[in-house]
């Protein structure tokens, strides 16, 4: 048996039994990990207050070789966030933001960058910044990091520049010039390719080079500080990334449908 630490970022915290809890966590050096915390459902328990998913927390378990859980010891709270979650709109963002990383983390891989990714998102969202930004923002760097994200810069196929405009086909994944593309229509149904302006192409180019303060109007004073995005031109970096990513996993995000509903609703 090996005994571990390590600062970690948890993702989901569910009930097992009476006593016990699951707990999914993601650690730079180990990736994701998913742990028992014995006892946490009892009254004073050590684990009181300190399991809150996507909360930052020092974490020490137990490892035994063959066994898919390991034994949480210890979790030590670093940073909380209920500023987050203190309305609907945060719980529902923070439910997205857990779901890509339960998706495209892997078990005893290293993480460093999602870690970094999810840590810096959540410290920008708690220093205030623009939450449709934070999310486009971070769906955006998870697309790259996965190795799909659709390169905004020139076609693939002919090697043009991506200025004007430019076309995500009906079951692509990459962002074509419109003559390669053939034609199509901005604002598109579902079935068909989607036309992305060159806002929308500025918005792609400049997640590159940008931090998501500086996206987001929050950056220090003095530093270079990038125009916040028109809604439309958010919305359609939302549904880029969306058929994108759908494609990639071949369904939808559950926290996503959520959110559609959500919206509709509202």
């Amino acid at each position: 048996m090996r005994l571990h630490t390590s600062e970690a970022l948890l993702l989901d915290v569910r009930d097992l039994q009476e006593r016990d809890r699951i707990v999914v966590f993601l650690t730079r050096e180990r990736g994701k990990k998913s742990g028992v915390a014995k006892g946490a459902r009892i009254r004073h328990s050590r684990f009181a207050g300190q399991l809150q998913p996507l909360a930052k927390a020092q974490i020490t378990w137990f490892e035994k070789e063959g066994r898919d859980l390991v034994r949480i010891s210890a979790v030590d709270l670093l940073r909380p966030v209920h500023r987050l979650q203190a309305d609907l709109e945060g719980i529902l963002l923070g439910s997205y933001l857990v779901d890509h990383m339960l998706e495209f983390a892997q078990e005893d891989e290293s993480s460093d960058l999602l870690y970094r990714l999810l840590d810096s998102t959540l410290e920008a969202l708690l220093e205030g910044a623009d939450q449709d930004v934070a999310a486009r923002y971070f769906e955006c760097w998870m697309l790259r990091l996965g190795g799909i994200f659709p390169a905004p810069d020139a076609c693939p196929r002919c090697g043009a520049a991506l200025a004007g405009r430019a076309v995500l086909p009906a079951q692509g994944e990459t962002l074509l010039c419109p003559a390669c593309a053939g034609s199509g229509l901005e604002g598109a149904p579902r079935g068909q390719g989607l036309m992305v302006g060159a806002p929308t192409l500025d918005f792609l180019r400049r997640i590159g080079r940008c931090t998501l303060p500086q996206m987001a109007g929050t950056g220090p004073s003095g530093a270079e500080r990038a125009p916040l995005p028109a809604p439309a031109v958010l919305r359609q970096v939302e549904e880029l990334c969306a058929r994108v990513r759908r494609q990639f996993l071949q369904r939808e995000l559950r926290s996503y449908e959520v959110i559609q509903r959500t919206r509709a609703a509202l």
